[in-house]
């Protein structure tokens, strides 16, 4: 079994109204270096047969399910892998 962290992240391109408000906030609060705020989610997804790479299944579900690549673009890391 492997488990995996999909992040899914606005593209630099879209305007991320949750972030701005987040940092509008943080200023307010006295936090006046901070720039820039990004909101995102992930998921925690553990495969069990891997009948195919890891990156593959991670695109694949990428693809069809979990990213609007209009407005999202994703990035992964492998969390535990089984030996």
């Amino acid at each position: 079994m492997t488990t995996v962290r999909i992040f899914v992240t606005y593209k630099p391109s879209v305007f991320d109204p949750q972030g701005s408000t987040i940092k509008d906030a943080l200023h307010t609060l006295g936090h006046n270096d901070v720039t820039n705020v990004q909101v995102g989610k992930f998921f925690d997804v553990t495969i069990d047969e891997q009948e195919e790479p890891v990156e593959e299944a991670v695109k694949k579900m990428a693809d069809q399910l979990l990213v609007n690549f209009n407005m999202e673009t994703y990035s992964y890391q492998v969390l535990e892998e089984a030996k």
